[in-house]
This record gives C-alpha cells, structure tokens and sequence, in this order.
C-alpha cells in the first residue's frame, strides 16, 4: 500500500510536471494567408451561419431564445452601430463647420479689400 501511494505520487507529480511544459495558447493552423487574400475572417468561427442562426427552430414557427453568446454579439453590435451613427453626425458638422469657416474667411477678406482706399479724381476717370 505504501508503495502504490509513492507511485500514485510520483505519477501526480510526473503530471504536474508534464503540464508545466504545456502550452496553452492556440496554435493557429489555419492558413491565414488564403482567408487574407479571399477577405474572410482570420477567425472561421467568428462570423456564419454557425454562429449567428440559432442552433433549433420550432416547427409551429415560434422564436427560439438567444444562444449563450448571440446576445453579447448582438450587444455589441448595437454598440458599434451607435459609435458610428454618433461618429457621422460629428464628421458631417466638421464638413458644415469648415465650409462655414471658408465662407467667413473669404467674406472677412472681401470686406477688407472692399474697405482698402480708393483711387480718387483723374485715376478714378482712368479706370472707366
């Protein structure tokens, strides 16, 4: 008995040991290249109908329930969408605020050279 004990604790430490040289990121084996060049995902599993449609459907036509994660994704979807629409509104009165900054510009240069001195007597003649 004393024994099998010693053994079963060498064994657990052998393991601990074994799991001490194990890796646990992801290696990715997928060739990224090709999905870069087909402009797919770098992650097969992030978008598709494997993880978007819901895993059942009732046959009397009921709404299936969110899966674990379609909520989270729908979530923050929704996120971004409202980052963008805000985003748009502040580039368009960026656009608005330039062109009005030109225009004023341009009105504040127009009402300088119109308020220059102008030529008078035998000039003004002259001109016309």
């Amino acid at each position: 008995m004393l024994k099998l004990r010693l053994c079963l604790n060498n064994i657990k430490t052998l393991i601990v040991q074994a799991q001490r040289n194990v890796a646990f990121t992801s290696a990715r084996l997928i060739d990224q290249k090709w999905r870069e060049d087909k402009s797919l995902p770098q992650n097969p599993n992030a978008f598709g109908p494997l993880t978007n449609l819901p895993d059942y459907s009732f046959l009397d036509g009921r709404p299936t329930p969110l899966g674990s994660n379609q909520k989270k994704r729908l979530l923050r979807q929704q996120e971004i969408a409202a980052k963008i629409v805000e985003l748009n509104g502040e580039l368009e009165f960026a656009k608005k605020r330039h062109e009005s900054l030109k225009a004023k510009a341009a009105a504040d240069k127009q009402r300088i050279l119109s308020s220059k001195l102008k030529p008078k007597g035998h000039l003004l003649l002259k001109k016309n």
